[in-house]
């Protein structure tokens, strides 16, 4: 199948990791396959376009810009005539992944999510816990939703407090509650061989397998392990016992970690025979009867209730670093995944934060906290106060603080979201199709009427904004613009923002 790329057209989709390469027009030469999902992140077997028209294919297809045109391996569907890239895309999302239902908890939205990875890493335990739950509040910030990450079980499928590492599990959950921290934990769809649980699901058939017949031992991050078949509703009830008796001893939700489809070979058998995309999907369907969830890794999940987190980006400023976090969450909000979390803040990779690392970049930290602190989901990780000096940490508390004051409107446009399916996090050329804004990727629109753009590059103070027509306040004054590039300057600790006038 091909077609012809229009005069001035700008598509956009696919993947959500690596999107600050996007939008791609008549000039572009790329190749995207989306047969399989083997990025760490969102993807959908979706592009949609500037001029009202998008590409759907439920199995996923391979696609290449070239030439000025779009080559497609199978015959997708290619709907025409919805004007723009807002028309098309909230056509598409009525038609291939429609919302309205209650989105993920509104605690996500209201204050930080913290999360314990960084500070513990693998030594998840009930008095670091604590004490990392006093420490933020100790320190002037909010309680939120706490994760406790990995290594909180004694080992992968049994799904239950280490007696050792916390032996007061549920005394534990209540004193988080009653410091007001709703609390997660982490799990993954994988088993430890040679584990009582291991035999258990073996015995019960609830395992994907290999075409021998015997259980896939997959290579992941973590090591080794088995991998629960999620097709099959008897491997579902299996966990869904597990995590009940979690929840009835207080935990509220989980963050579901894993599943890639990196991990799965395509000879998988499983009692659904689902392919391996199928299987990352069956995951974020079962993660979404949680209303605290979190979600990494996904394929065609656009339109489900999930808190959906860009995976791990490198403490740097780069293209996949820094200035990744504003493009890939606008990627995820005109895929169908608008309640996103743009990582923990200063990236996911804890060595960085370790005592005397050198790695460790306070400017950058600061940035990010910026360009957070108005996305859908703000989360920490490495504790601020531990490995920033006070003048950085204040810089924080001031991203903080700004989060607090727009709150309502993003609960509010989470809530629209959640019924209509319009991203919380706007591309320009979203709000202002005529504006020329296709390429601006590097600022964003919160909602219809307030314009975010965070600085993104070391040793800056002031960026240019492109600002569309008509007026807009910015720090109490009434500014005026032609569709101007304004050079301006935010107050430290937060990004520049602009509402606009009435």
């Amino acid at each position: 199948m091909v077609f012809s790329i229009l005069e001035n057209e700008y598509w956009y989709g696919g993947y959500v990791f690596g999107s600050y390469v996007q939008p791609y027009d008549a000039s572009s030469e790329a190749e995207i396959d989306l047969r399989r999902n083997d990025s760490t992140n969102q993807a959908m077997p979706f592009f949609v376009s500037t001029k009202g028209r998008y590409l759907w294919c439920d199995e996923g297809f391979l696609l290449h810009f070239g030439g000025g045109n779009i080559a497609i391996d199978r015959d997708v569907e290619l709907r025409e005539g919805y004007v723009n890239l807002k028309g098309a895309y909230l056509a598409a999302s009525r038609e291939h992944f429609p919302f309205g239902k209650e989105g993920p908890s509104d605690e996500f939205f209201k204050n930080p999510v913290y999360n314990s990875w960084i500070e513990l890493t693998f030594w998840q335990n009930e008095e670091a816990i604590l004490k990392y739950a006093d420490s933020i509040l100790d320190n002037g910030m909010s309680a939120g939703v706490l994760m406790i990450d990995d290594g909180w079980s004694d080992y992968y499928g049994k799904w239950e407090f280490s007696k050792e590492k916390f032996p007061h599990a549920e005394e534990m959950l209540k004193t988080l509650h009653s410091k007001g921290f709703s609390v997660m934990l982490w799990i993954c769809p994988y088993i430890t061989p040679d584990t009582l649980q291991y035999r258990q699901a073996k015995e019960m058939d609830i395992l994907i397998k290999n075409p021998d017949g015997k259980p896939l031992i997959t290579e992941w991050w973590n090591g080794y392990s088995a991998a629960l078949d999620l097709s099959n509703p008897a491997a579902v009830e299996w966990l869904d016992k597990q995590l009940e008796a979690l929840r009835e001893i207080g935990v509220d939700g989980f963050k579901f970690d894993g599943a890639d489809v990196l991990y799965y070979p395509d000879d998988i058998m499983t009692a659904g025979s689902v392919t391996p995309n199928e299987m990352a999907r069956l995951w974020c369907a079962y993660a979404e009867k949680y209303a605290f969830n979190e979600l990494r890794m996904a394929f065609k999940a656009g339109g489900m209730a999930l808190m959906q987190r860009l995976c791990d980006k490198p403490h740097n400023w780069g293209e996949e670093g820094i200035r990744a976090l504003v493009p890939d969450t606008l990627m995820q909000g005109i895929t169908g995944h608008p309640f996103g979390s743009p990582d923990m803040i200063g990236g996911g990779e804890y060595m960085n934060f370790r005592e005397n690392s050198g790695n460790l970049d306070q400017e950058l930290f600061n940035r990010h906290s910026e360009i957070a602190c108005l996305l859908p989901v703000m989360q920490f990780s490495a504790a601020p106060w531990r490995v920033l000096g006070k003048e950085s940490y204040d810089k924080i508390l001031k991203s903080v603080r700004l989060r607090e004051r727009y709150a309502p409107k993003i609960l509010e446009l989470a809530h629209h979201a959640a019924r209509t399916g319009e991203p919380v996090a706007r591309y320009m050329a979203y709000e202002f199709p005529e504006g020329g804004y296709e390429r601006v990727n590097d600022q964003f629109m919160l909602g219809e009427d307030i314009l975010v753009a965070p600085i993104c590059e070391k040793g800056r103070t002031s960026r240019n904004v492109a600002v569309p027509k008509g007026r807009w306040r910015f720090q109490g004054t009434v500014i005026e613009s032609e569709g101007d590039v304004m050079e301006l300057t935010p107050e430290e600790g937060v990004p520049i923002v602009l509402e606009k006038c009435e």
